[in-house]
């Protein structure tokens, strides 16, 4: 039995399906709303804030996979975050579960230094302190072997479907309905992304490999690492069409965020938007090169097909 914990958002969707294909037909959902990808999987209701009800969710499973994501809300994360940590990590060690934590980026300095594994913590806000907590709960209970472990961590979204991110939204999801896409601060800065379905299909294959664990990894994301300016022009060769675009100042952010929430919770990520920002992925290649990333061409015409 695997078990993905937060199993209905778009990265634990993406790991089902290649769980799935690839490795094992014997899954459980668990989430506070659980919903069927495969006939053949099984749903636990569960609210992982809740030790018992995490328990019995992870219970008989050799692997759980903790995928689970919160809204935008800095309080929200303070409040709830470490608690289903600490649960999650409690249940796994009483019940002999290997833990897989999908993770983000964060916790690291917003600057244009390279991002490796081992890139210190050094976040700029709320959020990213909640990050940098929880990761390093996990990886005191893996230095103190209570718990067999490995962190996934992923830098910003872009995909198909519900794919929730900066890019998404002012990009790609405005430039789908014939509007004219915002980009956050400067379209001239190398950017990062993870498509989604690779990062599914990566963290699977980091779980059911035994050599990855008690480590941290990098997901995989195409190397060429685009600017805004040049996933848009991607975007008007496969649209057909010229599509202008507005940069959206630092400014925007700030005075927005007093009146819109969301925008405001964003404001500790801006500086990764400021200048290049380079995800360093070499360490899985070099484990998994037979690995094929999707291009950020495909990934585009996928999004806008």
């Amino acid at each position: 039995m695997q078990t993905v914990l937060g199993a209905n958002g778009p990265i634990g969707e993406e790991l089902t399906r290649e769980l799935y294909r690839s490795f094992t037909h014997d899954i459980r959902l668990v989430s506070r709303h659980p919903a069927k990808i495969y006939d053949t999987d099984q749903l636990v209701k569960a609210d992982l804030t809740d030790p018992a009800a995490t328990q019995q969710a992870v219970e008989g499973s050799e692997i759980a996979y903790l995928t689970a994501g919160l809204p935008m809300d800095s309080q929200l994360w303070e409040r709830q975050f470490p608690v289903m940590m600490r649960n999650v990590i409690d249940a796994c060690a009483r019940c002999g579960t290997k833990l897989v934590f999908f993770d983000n980026t964060y916790m690291y300095p917003g600057t244009t230094t390279r991002q490796t594994e081992s890139t210190g913590y050094a976040p700029n806000g709320r959020k990213g302190r909640v990050r940098a907590q929880i990761a390093t709960m996990l990886l005191d209970a893996m230095k103190a072997g209570s718990v067999d472990a490995v962190i996934c961590r992923a830098p910003e979204f872009y995909g198909p479907g519900r794919t929730k991110s900066l890019t998404n939204s002012l990009v790609f999801d405005r430039i789908k309905v014939n509007r004219r896409p915002l980009v956050p601060l400067s379209a001239k800065t190398a950017r990062s992304l993870i498509w989604t379905p690779d990062a599914g299909r990566a963290m699977a294959l980091i779980g059911n490999s035994p050599d990855t664990y008690g480590q941290t990894w990098h997901l995989p994301v195409d190397p060429r690492r685009p600017t805004y300016a040049e996933m848009i022009r991607v975007a008007e060769q496969v649209t057909g069409r010229s599509i202008r675009y507005t940069v959206l100042p630092l400014a925007f952010f700030r005075i927005g965020g007093i009146f819109v929430g969301r925008l405001g919770e964003v404001q500790e990520l801006l500086p990764r938007y400021l200048g290049d920002n380079i995800f360093d992925t070499s360490k899985f290649t070099a484990r998994f090169p037979d690995f094929t990333v999707t291009s950020y061409q495909k990934g585009i015409a996928e999004i806008l097909g």
